[in-house]
């Protein structure tokens, strides 16, 4: 028998219901690492581009105002 056939034989809310139930408790550890994982990875790459970006805006800043304070002399 395949799955397809033994899942025709079921009732709608078993396969709609009982099924996704069983699987998150089973799984639902799991599943909540991978998304925690996944979170704190794109904090960490926000947090990095605004590092990398605030980096980059105090340095023109900072070699701007030297620059133009050398034509000044």
């Amino acid at each position: 028998m395949a799955v397809k056939e033994v899942l025709a034989t079921l009732p709608w809310w078993v396969k709609w219901v009982a099924i996704p139930v069983i699987a998150l408790v089973v799984f639902g550890g799991l599943i909540a690492s991978v998304v925690g994982f996944l979170v704190g990875l794109l904090f960490k790459v926000l947090l990095f581009a605004a590092l990398v970006g605030g980096l980059i805006y105090l340095v023109r800043q900072f070699t701007s105002s030297s620059s133009s304070s050398r034509d000044d002399w």
